[in-house]
């Protein structure tokens, strides 16, 4: 759509002296004009009445077209205006007059310069009326439209004018308020979401006034991201908007509310001029972080994007529906979709040359076809070449990083803790049937008002049971009691202990029994009630925690040098690496996190870092992560039926009392997972382990009842703003569950033991408890086993366990290395705004996907289980596993990465065209991990081509310059990297393989290897919050990145 340009028009000779100077020469700085120079200009450079009296005069070879501006100063002496019109001017037969501010304002319209063509527009203090007079009085060609410049003043009007032109926009609602009346509107205000006349915009939503002038714009997010809003308004100075915690919405003015789009972070700015072109730049949200990047000039950085069919027509819709020309408005892309979301009027690019030239081509050619004949002008259309298309370049040799995908494990939490109890009363029921919990026989309660309603049940049953001990309430007075317990304490909380009951980390679950729930022994099966029930599940804890925040920042910045050109310092350094790409529009960023509020809050820190963002999480979560739990993508509640019977005789063969025996391994570890053996054999014997764990908690909980009776202990603030008699909750609760009444112990604990247990060594080692060492290291070898066998003990459990979590991702993944191949309506750099862009047609699609532990679990069970590559073929796949293998915990902030490059010198058919890379860190360290992490390796093939070449800067071959850092063993797993063909729809069993060859081929085109020492950087370490961390403790990550390669 965009009309090229080649400069103005060309000049011929037609029996007159060619001007080789235009006639307007005039130009400042916007808003920094030097008024003397101006005031100069305006005398020299304008022209005035007599000369348009000599103009009458004139033969009709000698007449000019003249062009008048009615604008204010501000705007008509703008930079890009002064550039707009010296190109102008350059046509033979067109001159420029700017009409004084001082006429404009004081003058009535009969002492207005005359002029043939007028462009005018309104901008605060402009006399609009005296324009619409001026032009009534003299009929000049009217660039933009004067009278619908009052629609475009009020955004009600604008949002009307799209609809009847059936433009795509936000849905939205207008609250219309009586000044004199402000309470009287139809407005009806909710925790989580607004109704306005009737319709219901959850948060997050925008809130606009309905004055185009006033750019105080709020938008407000739910609690379930942290509520409070992002607010909006005219730049100034590097500001352009503020996070507030407040989140109820103004009480006086009328408004527009509409959906919030989630655009991931980035606006788009469409400037027309005539309907058939238009020039697209996108900038950073203003809502994102509410700081405006700018140049070494000062200038706010905005990049030239190419539009789609779809969004060229919408231009040229906007364009004539509101009659003006020269005009600008905002796209959001969102959904596949693309919304219009304001119009601006009269609107010119900055800072662009080409916008420039093509804005006075088009304008001038659009004047001279108008009035040139009237004129009795000899004049015809020029005929313009086409644009050549621009071919994105290859980078020769190298190959070409085309996608990114990484799983990462969300950071370090709270301690996370449930509560199970079978409910029957008909109150729990109705709760169950209100919130169409029978559709699925699932229901998940995270939303205040419905945990308020569970408080509420449980709260009428203990007064009933007080009132009449007899009474038919079934539900156990303890279980009532610890579900009112919590429900209460978690409302009562401020916002930096556990949470405040927003729901983000809390929630009740409920699933329908049929026959009710089976019981464990026959003692309990005797008083078994018939009938239907429904198992209550409480679940609290599990934020994340300051420290986990700045984990995922660190990661997020460390990520960068996963990317061409981000080694050193993170890629702090500007200009680098990927902000480079991120920022020059050529990245396709998409990050996805469960619904949990740990992982999204996880995600959003990451985002900050990765892409060099400043402020609140909040307004990140809302527009850069998006929810995956509609599809199963990322969340699973449910146990596979394999599952059960895992954790069942995985029950039975740790109750043995005795020392395990050869017979064990076998059952235990049957894969020979060095990880596993070890463990079992610190462990011996897993009774007398337990005894000794239990033992150790009950001595924990008498400890911290004696800090609890010092009065100096009384106020003692743990990490987190806990106190100690939270503290004492989590490990009384603990003693009492983990050793059954029956005398045996509840292995299903023991990751909530070593959770806790890891929790207080981490933040609360200040409180001096004794021992807290010994049941770390017990704990750990327990959790070591019990943990991720619980995804299966043998091979064939591990993949259909696995199966049950990670088909939906496992495929969302194949297709994204699919599509990186496929041309997808994203957002692209325009190729000839692209100066000092070196490679403008390379996009690089990077997928991110946050998550728990499960699904990481289930994916490496995929991997090394799934027939990827042949351990007993290959040598350097094998050192991989037995790495994998070695890794005893995947801990917070584990990532899987999945590299894809390409060579576009090569033929799409060669084996050398696709390379993959599979990247693995087992997150951050623990506390005895400086010695005990296991050591591997990494293989980067070095190219025939280039041995003896100087690597490029930002190469692959580049990272083997680097020093290894001293800080940290090497943890690095093999790299092996092989270039093949990219072979798609192959399947293993019943698993989708992403990429793969066979192994006689999978040495192909790899002449030599080169073994290095890995370049990744360490984090730094985290600092202690509140001085309670140890410096020895959860406080840097495995160094990023700790590899293993398969071919591709």
């Amino acid at each position: 759509m965009s009309e090229p340009c080649n400069g103005p028009g060309p000049v011929q000779e037609r029996g007159r002296i060619r001007r080789d100077v235009p006639r307007f020469v005039i130009g400042c700085e916007e808003d920094e004009q030097d008024m003397g120079q101006m005031e100069a200009g305006m005398k020299n450079e304008m022209l005035h009445q007599d000369d348009m009296e000599v103009y009458e005069n004139e033969s009709p070879s000698e007449r000019q077209i003249v062009v008048g501006i009615c604008a204010m100063v501000k705007k008509s002496k703008s930079k890009p205006m002064t550039e707009i019109l010296e190109r102008l001017c350059k046509f033979d037969y067109i001159d420029v007059v700017i009409f004084p501010e001082e006429v404009i304002l004081e003058e009535p319209v009969e002492k207005w310069p005359l002029c043939d063509c007028l462009i005018s527009f309104h901008s605060k203090g402009f006399p609009l009326d005296k324009a619409v007079e001026y032009a009534k009085l003299r009929n000049p060609m009217l660039i933009n439209d004067l009278n619908m410049q009052y629609f475009i003043q009020d955004r009600r009007e604008v949002y009307r004018i799209l609809q009847e032109e059936g433009i795509d926009l936000p849905r939205y609602g207008v609250l219309n308020r009586d000044p004199d009346n402000p309470e009287e509107c139809n407005l009806v205000e909710g925790e989580d979401h607004v109704e306005v006349n009737g319709e219901v915009f959850p948060k997050p939503f925008v809130e606009k006034p309905v004055c185009a002038e006033d750019h105080n714009v709020y938008i407000y997010y739910p609690t379930s991201a942290g509520g409070g809003s992002q607010r909006l308004f005219r730049k100034i100075g590097s500001r352009s908007s503020v996070y507030s915690p407040e989140s109820n919405v103004r009480k006086t003015g009328s408004y527009i509310y509409e959906e919030f789009m989630p655009t991931d972070g980035t606006d788009v700015k469409v400037y027309t001029v005539g309907p058939d072109y238009a020039h697209a730049e996108a900038r950073k949200s203003p809502a994102l972080d509410g700081k405006v990047e700018r140049d070494s000039e000062g200038k706010e950085i905005r990049f030239p994007v190419m539009l789609t069919a779809m969004e060229k027509l919408v231009a040229r819709k906007v364009c004539l529906a509101f009659k003006q020309t020269v005009c600008g408005f905002d796209l959001l892309r969102a959904n596949g979709h693309s919304y219009v979301c304001d119009v601006n009027g009269f609107s010119f690019v900055k800072n662009s040359m080409k916008y420039y030239d093509d804005c006075a081509k088009v304008l001038g050619n659009m004047v001279m076809r108008e009035l040139a004949p009237q004129l009795h002008i000899p004049w015809s259309i020029p005929m313009e070449a086409e644009d050549i298309p621009i071919v994105p370049t290859t980078s020769g040799t190298m190959m070409e990083l085309r996608c990114v995908i990484a799983i990462i494990r969300h950071g370090d939490r709270t301690p996370k803790q449930k509560m199970k109890m079978e409910v029957r009363h008909p109150l729990f029921f109705e709760l169950f049937k209100k919130y169409g919990g029978y559709k699925t026989g699932k229901l998940k309660l995270k939303k205040p008002k419905q945990l308020q309603e569970v408080l509420d049940i449980a709260r009428l049953l203990l007064v009933e049971l007080g009132q009449h001990n007899d009474c038919e309430i079934e539900e156990k007075k303890s279980k009532l009691e610890q579900l009112k317990t919590v429900l209460e304490m978690e409302s009562s909380l401020n916002v930096n202990q556990y949470g405040h009951f927003s729901g983000i980390n809390r929630k009740v679950q409920l699933t329908y029994l049929r026959n009710g729930q089976p019981k464990a022994s026959s003692e309990e099966e005797d008083c078994k009630k018939d009938g239907p029930s429904l198992l209550l599940v409480l679940k609290w804890g599990g934020e994340l925690t300051p420290a986990g925040r700045v984990q995922a920042e660190e990661l997020g910045r460390a990520f960068r040098c996963m990317y061409p050109g981000g080694q050193g310092d993170f890629a702090g350094f500007p200009g680098c690496g990927l902000l480079r790409l991120h920022s020059t529009y050529r990245h396709d960023l998409k990050i996805y996190a469960s619904d949990e509020g740990r992982v999204q809050m996880t995600a959003a820190a990451f985002a900050k870092g990765l892409l060099a963002l400043e402020g609140e999480l909040t307004p990140i979560l809302v527009q850069m992560v998006k929810s995956a739990n509609m599809n199963g993508l990322l969340d699973s509640d449910s146990l596979t039926d394999c599952q059960q019977k895992v954790k069942a005789r995985l029950h039975e063969i740790m109750q043995k009392d005795q020392e395990f025996i050869q017979d064990d391994f076998q059952k235990l570890a049957p894969t020979g997972s060095p990880s596993l053996v070890n463990s079992m054999k610190v462990i011996e014997n897993p009774v007398k382990t337990c005894d000794k764990v239990y033992a150790l908690i009950q001595s924990l909980t008498s400890q911290i009842r004696k800090r609890l009776e010092d009065p100096k202990s009384a106020d003692l603030q743990l990490y987190h703003s806990e106190t100690l008699e939270l503290m004492l909750q989590r490990w009384s609760k603990l003693e009492r569950d983990f050793r059954m009444k029956n005398g045996r112990y509840d292995i299903s604990k023991i990751p909530d033991i070593y959770d806790c247990i890891k929790y207080d060594s981490q933040h609360n080692a200040s409180v001096g408890l004794e021992d807290t060492l010994e049941l770390f290291r017990l704990s750990r070898a327990l959790a070591d086993i019990v943990i991720p066998q619980e995804y299966g003990i043998n091979k064939a459990e591990k993949l259909d366990i696995a199966e049950a979590y990670c088909v939906p991702l496992m495929k969302k993944i194949y297709l994204d290395l699919q599509r990186t191949h496929e041309e997808e309506a994203v957002n692209k750099l325009h190729p000839l705004y692209s100066r000092g862009v070196m490679s403008p047609g390379r996009h690089v699609r990077t997928r991110l996907y946050f998550t728990s532990e499960s699904h990481v679990h289930s994916l490496l069970s995929m991997f090394r289980y799934g027939g990827l590559l042949d351990e007993v073929k290959d040598q350097q796949w094998k050192q991989a596993m037995d790495y994998l293998s070695a890794v005893t915990e995947l801990n917070y902030m584990t990532q899987i990465v999945i590299m894809l490059y390409e060579d576009n010198n090569k033929d799409p058919s060669s084996e050398e065209r696709f390379h993959v890379e599979l990247h693995f860190s087992p997150g951050v360290k623990g506390c005895e991990d400086e010695e005990n992490v296991p050591l591997g390796f990494g293989f980067r093939p070095a190219s025939s081509e280039n041995e003896d070449k100087k690597p490029n800067q930002g190469s692959l071959e580049d990272l083997s310059q680097d020093q290894t850092d001293d800080a940290l063993p090497v943890t690095e797993l093999i790299n092996l990297q092989r270039r093949s063909p990219m072979i798609r729809n192959r399947k293993t069993g019943s698993m989708e393989v992403l990429s793969e060859t066979s192994p006689n081929h999978s040495s192909k085109g790899c002449t030599s290897h080169r073994l290095f020492q890995s370049c990744s950087r360490q984090s730094p370490e985290i600092k202690p919050a509140g001085g309670l961390v140890p410096s020895s403790s959860l406080s840097s990550f495995h160094r990023l990145p700790l590899l293993f390669l398969m071919a591709a």
